[in-house]
C-alpha cells in the first residue's frame, strides 16, 4: 500500500536525506521517498497500521515530524485534495515567513544603525555616545536582538534538535552561527561591566566595538529574507497543480424529473443527466445525449481549436461549452475523470525522485557535518597562528553561515516540479521524475504504425472511374442517363453500405462526406475471400478484390499498372464491376497523420534514430517509410514479439517506445521510456511513463525536448550550488585575507540566501518552455482524385498540421480562379499546431480557396476566389486565438 506523510521540520537536503533514511529503516516499509519542496513523503508499506505509527515515531525520534495525510470526503477528488496540500503549504509558508521577516526588519534596522552608525558618521542620541555610555550602547543592542531571535526561534529549535539527534542540517549551521555571535556579544557585555568597574575605559571601548549582536540579527534576518523569496518561488512551482485544480466547475445543473437543479459538482454521480449551457464548464466525463455544442478542450488536450459535439459524442469534464446547449449523461465522476487523472499523474511525478537527485542527497547527507568540522578547524587554526579571539570567531561563524545545503536540496525537485507542470500544460503528462530524466538520453524511438504514425482507421485515398465512353457502351455506370464520378461513387457506396467490413465503411463514410447518396441495391451477398455481389436496376454488380474480377472473367488489365502503383504505395485496391464490365477502382488506406513526417524529421534533427514496428507486410511498411522517412522498418511483427524487439534494441542504448494499443502495452513497459498516445487504450496509458494527450506524434520530440531542458536546468542548479560552496567556504575561512579579501557573517548570510533564491529562480525559467521545431516542413497527404478515364488519382501537398481529408481540392481542380491574395501578419503562433489552426480558420471562410501560413515569418497568405473583406480574415484568425492584421 501507499501512504502520503506530511513532514515538518525539514529545511534542506540534509533533512530530507535523514528523514528518508530513517523511514526506509522501519520494518514493513518497502520504500520511502521524501520531497523537500512539498514537505511530503510517499511510503510504500505492508498495509499494517502499526507500520505507519512506527514511521511517525522513527521520524519524530530523528528530530522531525511526520503525520499520515488524512483524506476527507469533501472538496473534490482525492487527487485534487492531495495535490492541494503542497499548494496550500506553499502559500501558508510564504505568509508565515513574511510575518517573521517584517518583525525582523523592524528590530534589525535600528540595531544595525546603532551598531554601525558611528563608523559612517551617522547621528546618534547622546545617550549612546562616549565611553561612559558604552554599557547602555551594548545592552540596547542586546535588547533589540531578542525580538529577532524570538520570531526566528524556529532556526534554533529545529537546528539544535537536529544537531542533538546526530543529523545536523542547515538550521543547525544558522543556529550555531547566530548563537556564537550572540554568546560572544553577551561575553562582551560582561567584559564591559568588568572594565568599567576597574576603570579601564580602553578595554570597555574595545569590547563595545566587537559585540557581534548586529551579526547575529543580520544572519537571521537575511536568511529569513532568502526564505521568503524562496517560499514565493516555491509557490510558483506549484502553479501548474493549482491551475489544474481550478479548472473543474464547482457546480452542475442536474435534470431531475424534467426540472433543472443546480447542485455542487461533487454530488454528481454516474448516470446523472446534466445540462450544460453556453459558457459553462462540463462537470464530469460522459456522453452528449441531446442538443449540440462547441467545446473548448484546450484544458485537457492543449488544442485551442474548438470541437463540435453532437449526440453520442464523448465530452470531458473541465472542458468549456463555448456555444450551444446540450444534455449529457455523466459516466465518470470524481477521481475517475480525465482531469483528476491528470492531477494525480502530475502530483505523483512531482513527488517522485529522479536518479540524479540521489547524488545530491548523498552529498547533502555529509555536507553539514563536514561544514561544522571546517568551522571548528578554522577557529583553531586562527587561534594557533596568533589571530585574535574575535577574528577566529568571525571566520568560524562566517563558514557556518555561508555554506548552503539548501541550494543542493532544491536544485532537482524545483526543476522537476516546474518541468512536469509545464509539460502537463502542453498536453505532455510525465508520470515520474525518473522517466523525465531518462528521456533526455533517448537514442532510439520505436514507433507503432497503426494509430501512432497513421490515423488508425482506413480512409479513401483514390477514386478511379473507368472511361465514360467505355462504361456507356454497356449501359454505363450511370444508368438512366446519369454519369460521372458522383454517380460512380453512388454506385460503389450503395453496394458497400450493407457490409460491415472496415474498408466498406470507409467508402460509405467518404460518400457521405461528399454528399453522395448510395443507390438502392437488391440481392446483397457476401462472397468469402473475394467481396460482395448485388443487383442494381436488375444488373449484376460486384465489389471486391482482383481475384473476384478474374473469377468472373472481368477484364481489369487496362488498370493493372495503376492498381500495382497504388498497392506499392501501401493502399488496398477495391474493384467495382457492373453487367460484366469494370466500372472503377477505389483505393483505401490507413493514412498517415499530418504531423508524423514533421515529428520524425525533428527526431532526426535531434540525433535520434527511428524504428517503425508493424504487423503489416513489407510492401505496406515500405510505403509508409517512404512517406514519413523513418530510418528502419521491422515488418510482420506479431504483437507478442514487439516486447522482444524493444528489449533487443534496449541493449544497444536508451530506447523509447511509442504506441497506443493493447498489444503495445508489454513493449511500452519494457522500453526505457514508454510513451502512450493519449487516444490509445487505458492499458497502454497505464503501461507508459509518458502520456501524450494530443494523440499527436509531434509531441514525442516535444517530450524529449522538455526532458532535455529540465535536465539541463538541474545540472546548472547542481553546478552552481556546488561551485558556490566550493568557492565560498574557503574564502569565508580566511584563505584570501592576505590579499585583502575578507568576509564577515552578514555578507555570508546574504550570499547564502542568494544562492538558494538563484537556484529556485533558475528552475522557474522552465515555465517559459514551449515545444520548438526547427522547420515546418511538408508532408505528403493522400488526396482522393475523382477522375474519369486515364486521369488517374490526384495527389496534393499539404502543410504540416492541417487535417488530410479525402475531399481536398486545389483551385485548379475546382476550376475557380484566384482573383487576389491577401497577406496577414499573425502574432502568437508558436508551433505547427498553431499553423494548422490559422490555416483551418482562414480556409473556413467562403471565398478563400487556400491559405499558406509561414510560422517563421509570422504571416498567413489567403488566396481568394471572391472578394473577402479584411475584417472577415482578421476576425477568423482572432477567433482561433491569435492576433492578426493586414500586412
Amino acid at each position: 500500500m501507499k501512504q502520503t506523510f506530511d513532514v515538518t521540520g525539514m529545511t534542506c537536503a540534509a533533512c530530507s536525506s535523514r528523514v528518508e533514511k530513517t523511514a526506509n529503516g522501519v520494518p514493513g516499509v518497502e520504500r520511502a521517498t521524501v520531497n523537500l519542496l512539498k514537505n511530503s513523503m510517499e511510503v510504500d508499506y505492508d498495509g499494517a497500521p502499526e507500520t505507519l505509527a512506527a514511521v511517525s515515531a522513527a521520524v519524530g525520534k530523528a528530530g522531525y515530524g511526520a503525520q499520515p495525510r488524512v483524506e476527507t470526503s469533501v472538496g473534490g477528488s482525492a487527487a485534487s485534495r492531495a495535490s492541494a496540500a503542497p499548494v496550500n503549504a506553499a502559500a501558508e509558508e510564504a505568509k508565515a515567513v513574511k510575518t517573521r521577516l517584517i518583525v525582523s526588519f523592524i528590530f534589525t534596522i535600528p540595531l544595525f544603525y546603532l551598531s554601525m552608525g558611528h563608523m559612517f558618521g551617522w547621528p546618534l542620541p547622546n545617550v549612546f555616545l562616549g565611553d561612559e555610555n558604552v554599557l547602555v550602547f551594548a545592552f540596547t543592542q542586546f535588547l533589540l536582538l531578542l525580538p529577532v531571535i524570538f520570531v526566528n526561534f524556529k532556526f534554533f529549535r529545529v537546528g539544535f534538535k537536529s544537531l542533538f539527534h546526530g543529523s545536523p542540517n542547515m538550521d543547525s549551521l544558522i543556529a550555531l552561527g547566530s548563537t556564537a555571535s550572540a554568546v560572544y556579544g553577551i561575553y562582551a557585555i560582561y567584559k564591559i561591566g568588568w572594565a568599567l568597574g576597574a576603570g579601564d575605559m580602553h578595554v570597555a571601548h574595545s569590547a563595545a566595538m566587537d559585540l557581534y549582536f548586529e551579526s547575529a540579527a543580520m544572519i537571521l534576518t537575511l536568511i529569513t529574507l532568502g526564505k521568503y523569496f524562496e517560499a514565493r518561488a516555491k509557490g510558483k512551482t506549484t502553479d501548474a497543480i493549482a491551475k489544474l485544480m481550478d479548472l473543474s466547475p464547482k457546480t452542475a445543473t442536474r435534470l431531475v424529473d424534467g426540472a433543472e437543479e443546480v447542485v455542487p459538482a461533487d454530488s454528481v454521480r454516474a448516470g446523472d443527466i446534466l445540462v450544460v449551457k453556453a459558457g459553462e464548464g462540463v462537470p464530469a466525463d460522459g456522453v452528449l445525449v441531446e442538443g449540440a455544442g462547441t467545446l473548448d478542450e484546450s484544458v485537457i488536450t492543449g488544442e485551442s481549436a474548438p470541437v463540435e459535439k453532437g449526440p453520442g459524442d464523448p465530452v470531458t469534464g473541465a472542458t468549456v461549452n463555448r456555444s450551444g446547449w446540450f444534455t449529457m449523461r455523466a459516466e465518470k465522476v470524481g477521481e475517475e475523470t480525465a482531469l483528476a487523472n491528470i492531477i494525480r499523474l502530475v502530483d505523483e511525478a512531482t513527488s517522485s525522485k529522479a536518479p540524479i537527485e540521489k547524488m545530491a542527497d548523498r552529498i547533502s547527507g555529509v555536507f553539514v557535518p563536514v561544514v561544522i568540522v571546517i568551522a571548528i578547524v578554522t577557529f583553531i587554526v586562527w587561534m594557533v597562528i596568533g589571530g585574535t579571539l574575535e577574528a577566529a570567531l568571525s571566520h568560524a561563524v562566517t563558514v557556518l553561515v555561508i555554506s548552503c545545503p539548501c541550494a543542493l536540496g532544491l536544485a532537482t525537485p524545483t526543476a522537476i516540479m516546474v518541468g512536469t507542470g509545464r509539460g502537463a500544460a502542453s498536453g505532455i503528462l510525465v508520470k515520474s521524475a525518473e522517466a523525465l530524466e531518462t528521456a533526455h538520453d533517448i537514442g532510439t524511438v520505436v514507433l507503432d504504425k497503426t494509430g501512432t504514425i497513421t490515423q488508425g482507421k482506413p480512409e479513401v485515398t483514390d477514386v478511379i472511374e473507368v472511361g465514360l465512353d467505355e462504361a456507356s457502351s454497356s449501359g454505363g455506370i450511370g444508368a438512366k442517363g446519369a454519369s460521372g464520378p458522383a454517380s460512380f461513387l453512388s454506385f460503389a457506396a450503395g453496394i458497400e453500405k450493407r457490409s460491415e467490413h472496415p474498408l466498406a465503411q470507409a467508402i460509405v463514410n467518404y460518400a457521405d462526406a461528399q454528399g453522395v447518396e448510395g443507390v438502392a441495391v437488391e440481392g446483397f451477398e457476401q462472397v468469402p475471400g473475394e467481396g460482395i455481389a448485388a443487383m442494381v436496376d436488375g444488373e449484376e454488380c460486384l465489389a471486391g478484390n482482383l481475384r473476384m474480377m478474374e473469377a468472373r472473367d472481368i477484364d481489369a488489365s487496362a488498370y493493372a499498372d495503376r492498381a500495382q502503383a497504388l498497392a506499392d504505395d501501401g493502399k488496398t485496391v477495391l474493384y467495382f464491376a457492373r453487367a460484366g464490365r469494370l466500372a472503377g477502382l477505389i483505393a483505401v488506406a490507413d493514412v498517415v497523420k499530418p504531423t508524423s513526417k514533421l515529428a520524425i524529421d525533428e527526431l532526426r534533427r535531434m540525433g535520434i534514430s527511428t524504428v517503425m514496428l508493424t504487423g503489416d507486410n513489407e510492401r505496406t511498411a515500405k510505403a509508409i517509410q517512404r512517406r514519413v522517412g523513418v530510418d528502419t522498418v521491422i515488418a510482420g511483427v506479431l504483437p507478442q514479439d514487439k516486447e522482444k524487439t524493444v528489449r533487443d534494441l534496449s541493449s544497444q542504448g536508451t530506447v523509447a517506445m511509442v504506441g497506443d494499443g493493447i498489444n503495445d502495452a508489454p513493449a511500452l513497459a519494457r522500453a526505457d521510456v514508454g510513451i502512450a498516445i493519449g487516444a490509445g487504450t487505458d492499458i497502454a496509458i497505464e503501461s507508459a511513463d509518458i502520456v501524450l494527450m494530443h494523440s499527436d506524434l509531434a509531441d514525442v520530440p516535444a517530450a524529449i525536448g522538455l526532458s532535455r531542458a529540465t535536465m539541463r536546468n538541474i545540472k546548472q542548479n547542481l553546478f552552481w550550488a556546488l561551485f558556490y560552496n566550493v568557492i565560498c567556504i574557503p574564502v569565508a575561512a580566511g584563505v584570501l585575507v592576505g590579499i585583502g579579501i575578507n568576509l564577515n557573517p552578514m555578507i555570508a548570510a546574504a550570499a547564502m540566501s542568494l544562492s538558494s533564491v538563484c537556484v529556485v529562480s533558475n528552475a522557474l525559467r522552465l515555465r517559459t518552455w514551449k515545444p520548438a521545431f526547427a522547420s515546418s516542413g511538408e508532408v505528403e497527404a493522400p488526396v482522393a482524385g475523382l477522375a474519369g478515364g486515364s486521369d488517374g488519382a490526384v495527389s496534393a501537398k499539404q502543410d504540416v498540421g492541417t487535417e488530410a481529408k479525402g475531399n481536398t481540392e486545389n483551385t485548379e481542380e475546382t476550376g475557380k480562379d484566384v482573383i487576389m491574395e491577401k497577406t496577414l501578419s499573425v502574432e502568437g503562433m508558436m508551433c505547427q499546431h498553431c499553423v494548422a489552426h490559422v490555416k483551418k480558420a482562414l480556409e473556413g471562410i467562403d471565398g478563400v480557396e487556400a491559405a499558406e501560413v509561414d510560422l517563421d515569418a509570422g504571416t498567413a497568405t489567403a488566396r481568394l476566389s471572391a472578394d473577402v473583406a479584411d475584417d472577415a480574415l482578421i476576425a477568423a484568425v482572432v477567433d482561433a486565438g491569435y492576433e492578426a492584421k493586414i500586412a
